[in-house]
């Protein structure tokens, strides 16, 4: 029997999860193409270490692989928009991280990285949200390199 502090969901991708209302990232914006969606986990899997599955609390057939950029492109630098830090109350570095969401074609043969609108997550209020950069070279769609997540021994988002 669960307590009242844990809760589960049923996910079509990990089974069932359990998770405390602590571990719930709140979208009050919802994301793009899932405005309805508001609030996600953020799953770990072991044998994909530089993965982050963002799943739907609300909607378990949703969810979305997304990674820390640096650690597959180092000069990435984004600038935020001030609005996004006024929203997200951010007020120094250690109170967020950025993710971006990682799209995998169906044949799995090339993988991207959204690098133009980064999912910046508040650590300490546990709000996040996906912002559009401002005058940015970033893509949507910006190539991974297969030799990158090699290197990395970087395991595939399924």
């Amino acid at each position: 029997m669960e307590s009242p502090q844990t809760m589960t969901v049923a996910t079509n991708r990990f089974g069932e999860v359990r998770f405390s209302a602590n571990d719930v990232f709140e979208f009050p914006w919802g994301l793009p193409g899932f405005a309805d969606q508001r609030r996600f986990l953020a799953l770990s899997l072991a044998e994909q270490p530089n993965f982050v599955w963002l799943q739907s609390v609300d909607d378990p057939q949703i969810a979305l692989p997304a990674a820390d950029p640096w650690q597959i492109f180092p000069d990435y630098e984004p600038r935020m928009p001030s609005y996004a830090t006024e929203a997200l109350d951010l007020r120094s570095a250690e109170d967020f991280t950025i993710l971006c969401v990682v799209v995998v074609t169906n044949n799995a043969e090339e993988m991207t990285m959204n690098l133009m609108a980064p999912i910046i997550v508040n650590l300490k209020t546990r709000r996040a949200r996906q912002v559009m950069l401002e005058n940015s070279p970033y893509s949507v769609r910006t190539p991974i390199p297969r030799r990158s997540l090699e290197a990395q021994g970087t395991a595939q988002p399924a």
